[in-house]
Order: C-alpha cells, then sequence, then structure tokens
C-alpha cells in the first residue's frame, strides 16, 4: 500500500504535469486549449499567465488539479472498445470518432454563451 507522503509527491508530481501541459496548450493555441482541457477562457488566461514559482505553489496542493472529464460508461466503452476485440481496426477509429463527438457536445454545452 502506497503511504500517505508518497501518494501526496505523486499528486504534486501529477498536478505539475498537468499544469505545465495545459500552459503550453493555452500558449501554442488557445482555442484547441479550452477545448482538449474543457476550461472556460478566463482560466486559461490565468494559466497562460503563471509563472514558473506559481506554477509550483499550485502543484503543491495535496488534491489533484485536474479531474476526468466524462462519467458516462457509454463514453468510457467507446474510447476502450471494450466489447470488441474482433471488430475491425477502421470500426474501433469510429468508436473514438463517436466518443469525441459526444465529448465535445458536453463542451459547448458548458461554455457560456
Amino acid at each position: 500500500m502506497i503511504d500517505d507522503s508518497r501518494l501526496l509527491t505523486e499528486i504534486r508530481e501529477a498536478n505539475l504535469s498537468y499544469l505545465i501541459l495545459a500552459q503550453n496548450l493555452v500558449r501554442q493555441d488557445k482555442a484547441q486549449a479550452l477545448f482538449r482541457l474543457g476550461i472556460s477562457e478566463p482560466v486559461a488566461d490565468l494559466l497562460g499567465a503563471l509563472t514558473p514559482s506559481q506554477l509550483l505553489k499550485v502543484a503543491s496542493s495535496n488534491m489533484l488539479m485536474f479531474r476526468f472529464r466524462f462519467d458516462d460508461s457509454m463514453i468510457w466503452s467507446l474510447l476502450t472498445d471494450h466489447g470488441s476485440r474482433n471488430e475491425a481496426v477502421e470500426e474501433g477509429s469510429a468508436s473514438k470518432l463517436h466518443a469525441s463527438i459526444l465529448m465535445s457536445g458536453r463542451y459547448s454545452e458548458a461554455m457560456p454563451s
């Protein structure tokens, strides 16, 4: 079993990795970052402006900074090709495309008008 201090260290490392990735996405292509990260524009602006020391400070939290964007078993099934071991590669790609379409619909619903 993982002890508490090791677990907290792993959470901090995951937070830092996520924040660095998110900041890079925001700085390279803000619109794509909004979609891929599922964040609002004000949050993207904040992430893009963080200094390295601020990133480290935020990452030091004992809680994960990110979460799974979907909790729908249908999307998980589509993404993992669950139950489709004998399907052709094209069908697996179509499943992943379908999952992406479903998730993008949720993103547009969550964005303010």
